[in-house]
């Protein structure tokens, strides 16, 4: 039996989509270490890209339009990004924590090279996954940083990308009953797989699959669990099975339109309210609550639950949905989008350039260009909303961006590109200055 290679890390094309599918075996990815085990997330970038792109050209040749809205997109995008970024200084908490209860709590050894070991790690993790996902939208303080993923109003592949910060501050607890047994280097390979297979499920252009939709999770059946139709609520949470779903009674087939967001929507594209807002809320919640009862209900009941209600709240208590529903989408011009576009695909260049070379930078760096990313991400969220302080901390950014580029702490990522580029950055600099004092001249103005 033949098993993958420590320095067989590189991914073909077969092979890079075929992970993104889960069709690896476990021929293919069983390692005797932790430490063997490829970054196979980190290596999801360019199929993420590819299989956007083909959504984008399906859903123009069935429906004539874009079926990704470029803030509503870049918002999805953003959230993913910030999600990762604390890998650039530790590996996940779930493994961290995982690999330290086998250090010194494991009951037995199961082989890393069997590949009975590598199914049951499949279903274990895949089984650790229903109960997380369920208890996020039923305890509402996992459901606040669950919620980053479910507020979008659209329904596609850039959805699948938005993902929240503090979601892995509770994830690694559900995969811990594992680690009495399974080794960590197969765990490391399916905790990343069911988090990459639950990307191509994100989409309207699949439609029924026929008997696979008995077993699998699929584009219908997530579809509901992204709808806020009263016959959507806390249904389907499966991760690559849907079986788990039909044994534990939480399974509700596609019918209905789906109507898709939280059932009272955020409307902003700012990501660091996409990403925290929820917790403001519960936080004032929890304070205005009554008693201690109350307050405790506030984090452990979920989302929709007030006193007098059950545990869950109830269903006929939340906002109607007629199926006219219209999404966020405030209006600018086609100038403004090629803009946002062009800066938020330079950051994803030096966002994935920042993981390639992270061994060999110093963690002041990766704390520089950490916050960085985090700026432009705030400020191209502020533009979208054409929020009155986007002008000053765009000429900000672009400044900052061109200090890092010239210093050489941002690489020439295409060499021949590079004049063009700090022209681009100059000139955006230069325009976003003279909004500033135009803004500044107007509210003297209307102060005199």
């Amino acid at each position: 039996r033949t098993m993958a290679r420590p320095e067989a890390h590189a991914l073909s094309v077969d092979r890079g989509f075929r992970m993104m599918f889960y069709l690896l075996g476990p021929n293919e990815t069983s390692f005797a270490r932790q430490e063997d085990v490829p970054e196979y997330v980190e290596k999801a970038t360019p199929f993420f890209l590819v299989l956007m792109l083909s959504e984008v050209l399906i859903g123009w040749v069935k429906t004539g339009d874009f079926v990704i809205r470029i803030n509503d997109g870049i918002t999805s995008v953003s959230a993913g990004v910030m999600s990762r970024l604390s890998h650039l200084f530790v590996r996940s908490l779930e493994l961290s924590c995982y690999v330290y209860v086998w250090n010194n709590y494991r009951l037995m050894e199961l082989p890393w090279d069997s590949p009975w070991t590598w199914w049951l790690a499949f279903l274990g993790v895949d089984l650790g996954y229903y109960w997380l996902h369920r208890l996020s939208h039923e305890l509402n303080i996992l459901w606040a940083a669950h919620q980053v993923h479910h507020s979008s109003e659209d329904y596609n592949l850039s959805t699948a990308l938005r993902q929240s910060v503090t979601q892995q501050l509770s994830s690694w607890l559900f995969y811990l009953p594992m680690a009495l047994a399974v080794p960590p280097s197969v765990f490391a390979v399916h905790v990343q797989f069911n988090l990459l297979y639950q990307f191509w499920i994100h989409t309207e252009m699949v439609g029924n699959l026929g008997p696979l939709e008995w077993v699998i999770n699929t584009p219908s059946h997530h579809r509901v669990h992204h709808g806020r139709n009263p016959y959507c609520i806390d249904k389907n949470y499966g991760g690559t099975l849907i079986i788990w779903d039909r044994i534990f009674g939480t399974f509700a087939p596609e019918r209905d339109k789906v109507i898709y967001g939280l059932t009272c929507p955020i409307n902003t594209f700012e990501i660091l309210s996409v990403q925290f807002f929820y917790y403001i809320y519960l936080w004032g919640k929890f304070w205005s609550a009554p008693s201690i009862a109350d307050k405790l209900s506030v984090i452990f009941k979920g989302p929709s639950w007030e006193p007098g209600k059950p545990r869950l709240g109830c269903h006929s208590d939340l906002p109607a949905v007629t199926g006219k529903e219209v999404p966020h989408n405030p209006e600018w011009s086609v100038t403004l989008q090629t803009y946002v576009t062009l800066q938020f695909l330079l950051l994803l260049a030096v966002y994935d350039d920042m993981f390639a070379a992270k061994a060999l930078l110093s963690p002041v760096l990766l704390l520089l260009m950490t916050v960085y990313v985090i700026f432009t991400l705030t400020t191209l969220g502020f533009i979208i909303e054409k929020r009155s302080e986007a002008a000053v901390l765009e000429m900000l950014r672009c400044i900052l961006f061109l200090l890092l580029y010239k210093s050489g702490y941002v690489r020439h990522l295409i060499p021949m590109l590079s004049v063009p580029i700090e022209v681009f950055i100059a000139l955006s600099a230069l325009y976003w200055a003279v909004g500033s004092l135009a803004k500044l001249a107007e509210g003297k103005s209307k102060h005199h």
